[in-house]
């Protein structure tokens, strides 16, 4: 059972990040707009309030500058000051969609896709993209998306994974570090694979993924063929993101939300919200920043 090491209480944590620079977690909780950080060795908690909804992040290569996935749109954003300097808006024309979970590439590209806040059923309406050094956005050719979730990359970079969470199915393609070019979609995990709805994930030093299990309580390992290899448990229901952190890289820190859980469901799971962590006996890789400001 993962331990409870920040009890936020989060509505919508999510998009959890280790900067190995600064020795400390970052992630959000999405719908309070809210930026926070946590150093475990010192055990100094930070947290920024943002003037809109914060959906996922990038470091940067500029020490204290975030590259922020804001709800429309993209944006630097400066620790120290507070200061956002927006890139640009993303489906200002879909009044429904907003960002979702993102990821660096292995070249220091911004991957990212969109989410429909619409009432369930969700239409698949968002798309993928990719900002690239030049701060240029490219819708990328994965198809439209509900509920985009589980990007990550490769140890080498060549292959990239991605779901649709209403679809239950984690997906992947090849990718080719050097240009971003996609091709050969296919299917990583089936529906099936796992109890829950894939959400975020992560990939160790060995390549396997590992992805939080939404309404299951679990964070599921799966080997490079999609199969099952090993399952983390957590005392609440609705994790949403791994990351791997810690000086050794060996602790895998997971986030949580508390969104939609009734009073009876947060009474049998009271530390829901919260970032848990557990030293396992793999490293992850350092998290790539974003190449595109220095």
């Amino acid at each position: 059972m993962m331990d409870l090491v920040v009890d936020g209480r989060h509505v919508l944590g999510e998009g959890i990040i280790w900067d190995d620079r600064g020795a400390r977690l970052l992630w959000t909780d999405i719908e309070r707009c809210e930026l926070w950080s946590h150093a475990p060795a010192t055990g100094v908690l930070q947290r920024w309030p943002l003037p809109e909804r914060l959906c996922s992040m990038a470091l940067t290569e500029v020490d204290g500058c975030l590259l922020l996935g804001l709800a429309s749109g993209l944006a630097f954003f400066d620790l120290a000051s507070g200061e956002l300097d927006r890139i640009c808006d993303v489906e200002a024309d879909l009044p429904t969609t907003r960002l979702n979970d993102g990821r660096t590439d292995r070249q220091g590209r911004f991957v990212f896709g969109m989410f429909n806040q619409a009432e369930n059923p969700k239409d698949a309406i968002g798309s993928f993209y990719r900002l690239n050094h030049d701060l240029t956005l490219e819708r990328l050719p994965l198809g439209n998306v509900a509920i985009a979730n589980s990007i990550c990359f490769s140890p080498d970079g060549r292959t990239m994974y991605y779901a649709d969470s209403g679809t239950r199915e984690i997906r992947c393609c090849d990718y080719d570090p050097v240009t971003g070019a996609i091709s050969g979609l296919r299917q990583f995990a089936p529906a099936d694979a796992a109890p829950g709805d894939p959400d975020g994930s992560t990939i160790d030093a060995d390549g396997y993924l590992w992805g939080t299990r939404w309404g299951a309580g679990q964070v599921v390992r799966f080997a490079p063929d999609g199969t099952v290899d090993r399952v983390l448990t957590l005392p609440a229901p609705q994790p949403t993101c791994p990351a791997f952190g810690g000086a050794g890289l060996d602790v895998l820190y997971v986030t949580s939300a508390t969104v939609g859980l009734h009073a009876g469901q947060l009474a049998e799971a009271p530390k829901s919200g919260g970032v848990f962590a557990q030293t396992l006996p793999v490293r992850g890789l350092t998290e790539v920043r974003f190449a595109g400001r220095r």
